[in-house]
């Protein structure tokens, strides 16, 4: 049964002190439990600018997508707009990966005397690479708040010479990194059915939905809580062995699980029901950035769930190998790196040994002596091509400001492109529209101590029912030089909550479903988060010691309601001819306008962002 708010420990009184440019967090209703105190380490708490330790709704945080919306839901204009004075030769609108790529590689075509502004509205660069940093426990905790692989066997010539450029050694990470999402972490993979979604709680161990468990797993399958019926129905299909296509050659199985539902593919040929169909629901969440009720049989498959049992792959599943590294605060540690190459003073002799836990000057990032500057909190509002350039208007401060400049590189999401830039040609606009943004969810808790997860000893946690699917013990990375990343660190820990809003049920085509869940998600408030996590904490490791009311130190909520790019579906997408995909069409150059962005490769990837950075300042030549 679930507890309470106050038995929760929701809603304790406020006894620490932090600063969000001037405003404390009384006034924006942050808290935290009773004496807990920011740690000395927090450049925060010395009354530096540093968004990075900042806790509660982070990610998309209050503030950070007004003026955005106020063109593209209420349609105002920003047409008029206060001169600044400032001449560049590039504006770069959006301080992701994508638009700190833009800016080196601008140097390297345009040199490096070239003057550079990048425009980011967050309160932070590196887009969806937040860093989340942790002190209220003593020492130093770092967790990832978007971002985190390099998928570095998918990366292009251009990616990994970026890699090199920075320093990055896949094989030196690789050394370093003893988690991979927990899965080789310690303790066993488990998989929490709870009661509020199913009919009971129950604990599996050893045990995941993935198919190198669930196939020829019969005695754990048959403790899933649901009906004595639906039971009956997986249990089966965990053991069933066969070819129902036999007569097929490969290429045409395939075409057949591309053009069927998932879910519809287990009710015609496994016999499972929805009752059965819901316990894979959410498998996907976090990783494809929708439910695998969108997906095809052969994109659910691909991804590790049950079925090629069906097809005369036998019981017994490979595991699933997924090369990729990640630094202790995943693809944060990548943008500051690229941070420290275009404004060196910002952090003086980092490098890759030690970038998770270099100190970064935010005051040095929008200096007027720098050759780049960093704008952060600035929201650009019209980009349109003049007789010599390029005029940007963004919003900061509740003002609207001007800047001028010979190029602009439009590094972020491709839906509010048009309103930025109405004059662009309608059909670039509408293959714009197509590319809904699929939502992302990282919430990190720090917790005051380990030993109650260690007696649970659960290192990864799959929750079928959850507004989070996946539920990870943060350690095993000591990249960059956090050494207090090992596995037998002692001390506060931090738990990160990975998932999405579960889309509405009903007649709804798949983009209608992505933005019904983006608005829920920016309905909800740090309360709804919080009280999720904390049931969680309670009904799993409470048991095994955790205090949920005492030993919370501190709640962040990573929302990406524009997060994952979106990319062409099997079910829900037509075939395109060459050339004429919408993110081709939406990406091309207009003018002295660029655009860069993961979208501008349908592909959510830190390689794809890279990529389309250097072919948009590569266009740039000719205008």
């Amino acid at each position: 049964m679930s507890k309470s708010d106050r038995e929760l420990g929701m809603g304790r009184d406020i006894s620490r002190r932090d600063f969000i440019q001037g405003t404390s967090l009384a006034s924006l209703g942050l808290t935290l439990p009773a004496g807990v105190a920011l740690g000395q380490g927090d450049p925060a708490a010395q009354g530096r600018y540093y968004p990075p330790t900042r806790t509660g709704l982070r990610g998309s945080h209050p503030g950070s997508f007004d003026a955005a919306h106020a063109i593209a839901r209420e349609g105002l204009s920003f047409e008029s707009a206060e001169p600044t004075g400032e001449h560049y030769d590039l504006v770069v609108v959006g301080g992701g990966l994508s638009g700190l790529a833009t800016a080196l590689y601008y140097q390297d075509l345009f040199g490096k005397n070239t003057r550079i502004l990048i425009l980011e509205n967050h309160d932070d660069f590196g887009g969806h690479a937040k860093r989340n940093e942790f002190h209220q426990g003593g020492a130093m905790r770092l967790a990832l708040g978007g971002v985190h692989n390099l998928e570095y066997t998918s990366f292009s010539p251009n990616a990994q010479a970026m890699m090199d450029r920075l320093g990055i050694d896949f094989e030196a990470i690789k050394a370093q990194t003893g988690f991979y999402y927990g899965e080789e972490g310690r303790g066993s993979p488990c998989t929490w059915f709870d009661a509020e979604h199913f009919r009971e709680d129950v604990l599996l161990r050893d045990f995941s939905l993935a198919a190198r468990d669930f196939l020829n797993n019969p005695e754990q399958v048959g403790r899933i809580p649901v009906s004595d019926q639906a039971r009956d129905r997986l249990v089966r299909f965990s053991t069933l062995d066969t070819h129902i296509w036999p007569q097929l050659e490969w290429e045409q199985i395939e075409a057949r699980l591309r053009a069927i539902s998932y879910f519809d593919f287990l009710r015609e040929h496994a016999g499972l029901d929805d009752e059965c169909l819901d316990v894979f629901n959410n498998f996907s969440h976090g990783v494809e950035g929708w439910s695998v009720v969108n997906m095809s049989a052969y994109e659910a498959m691909d991804i590790g769930l049950p079925g090629w049992n069906l097809l005369g792959q036998g019981l017994e599943s490979e595991e699933w190998d997924y090369p990729m590294v990640m630094f202790p605060d995943g693809n944060a540690s990548v943008a500051r790196l690229m941070v420290q190459q275009l404004i060196p003073t910002v952090s003086p002799g980092t490098t890759v040994e030690n970038v998770s836990v270099a100190d970064f000057d935010y005051e040095q990032l929008d200096r007027s002596k720098n050759q780049v500057r960093i704008r952060l909190n600035a929201t650009a509002v019209r980009v349109k091509n003049i007789t010599d350039g390029v005029q940007v208007n963004y919003w900061q401060d509740g003002r609207v400001l001007a800047v001028q400049a010979r190029h602009a590189v439009l590094a972020c999401y491709h839906s509010i492109i048009p309103h930025l830039c109405p004059e662009m040609p309608a059909a670039q606009k509408e293959a714009q529209q197509y590319q809904v943004k699929c939502p992302l969810l990282l919430t990190n808790v720090l917790l005051r101590d380990q030993a109650p997860l260690k007696r649970a000893g659960i290192s990864v946690l799959r929750c079928p029912g959850r507004l989070h699917s996946r539920v990870l013990i943060w350690q095993g990375n000591t990249a960059g030089g956090y050494a207090d990343g090992a596995w037998d660190t002692p001390g506060a820990v931090n738990l990160t909550f990975w998932g999405m809003i579960k889309e509405p049920p009903g007649e709804l085509t798949l983009k209608e479903r992505l933005r019904a869940s983006r608005y829920q998600m920016l309905g909800m408030e740090l309360a709804d988060y919080e009280r999720e996590v904390r049931q969680v904490l309670d009904q799993v490791w409470g048991p095994h010691g955790l205090d949920v009311k005492e030993d919370v130190l501190a709640v962040s909520v990573n929302r990406w309601p524009h997060g994952y790019s979106y990319y062409y579906t099997d079910l829900w997408d037509p075939d395109f001819e060459a050339g004429q995909y919408p993110h081709e069409v939406a990406s091309q150059r207009f003018g002295n306008i660029a655009i860069a962005n993961a979208d501008a490769l349908a592909d959510a990837y830190t390689h794809a962002a890279i990529d389309v950075a250097a072919r948009a300042v590569k266009e740039l030549r000719s205008a």
